[in-house]
């Protein structure tokens, strides 16, 4: 008797979890979906529960039925997949705000195939062994070219301007890669380097030979390495023009 009793119990628990998640109640929830303070369209959201699913517009908003505890699984080809459990607050918000991170995807080194001869230079585009020349490069080359192009630009003082902006053309090279190298957070946590002094501190880097070395041979290691040194270096040196 006392077993049947135990068991109507156990029942009776069981179904009234049942109905409790049968009766969760859906609606359609919004958001938006940003890749840092971009937004993102073109995003797959799909409802792992009741795989329904929807696609973000150009401005990266969507909508979506959902209940509390339903998974919302986002997707992109060039961004990392993002699962949400959606929660009581979520179905209380106006609107989700969604933030995905871009996928790093590594680049396949692309073996050219010497045995089909297929060059520039084979082709007649250009002359057998020519070097080739950035745009600052080629002003200079063509500044001191003949002998009275060398004469008449050094006593204007030309080709010396020319070869400033061969060097400042190959420092703001440097300063895309370690713009792209390194994210904001990584200056201000890691390297404890004041937002507002990050650019100084990236042009001061890329001002080290070593660096600067480093970034040309894509040496991630190394760049993460001496870096930590000269945020050290600069911080110092913030710290004399207070």
């Amino acid at each position: 008797m006392r077993l049947n009793k135990a068991l109507n119990i156990i029942a009776f628990l069981v179904f009234a979890q049942f109905c409790a998640g049968q009766n969760a109640v859906s609606k359609e929830i919004s958001g938006q979906i940003f890749e840092k303070s971009t937004s993102v369209d073109a995003v797959n959201i799909i409802n792992n529960n009741t795989q329904v699913s929807t696609i973000s517009d150009a401005q990266g908003r969507f909508s979506i039925v959902a209940k509390e505890g339903d998974v919302l699984v986002f997707s992109s080809v060039n961004l990392e997949p993002l699962k949400r459990r959606i929660s009581a607050e979520d179905l209380n918000m106006t609107s989700l705000v969604i933030k995905m991170t871009p996928k790093e995807i590594e680049l396949k080194e692309v073996v050219v195939n010497d045995n089909l001869g297929i060059t520039a230079e084979n082709l007649g585009i250009v002359p057998h062994g020519q070097k080739t020349y950035t745009p600052a490069e080629r002003k200079v080359y063509t500044a001191t070219s003949t002998s009275i192009d060398k004469i008449l630009n050094k006593i204007s003082g030309r080709t010396t301007m020319l070869k400033k902006e061969v060097n400042v053309e190959k420092k703001e090279a440097l300063f895309r890669k370690i713009e792209y190298l390194f994210e904001e957070n990584y200056y201000t946590e890691r390297l404890k380097i004041p937002v507002d002094d990050i650019k100084g501190f990236q042009l001061y880097c890329v001002d080290d030979p070593d660096f600067a070395v480093s970034l040309n041979t894509k040496n991630k290691t190394m760049s993460m390495f001496l870096i930590t040194d000269l945020a050290r270096k600069y911080l110092i040196i913030l710290e004399n023009e207070k």
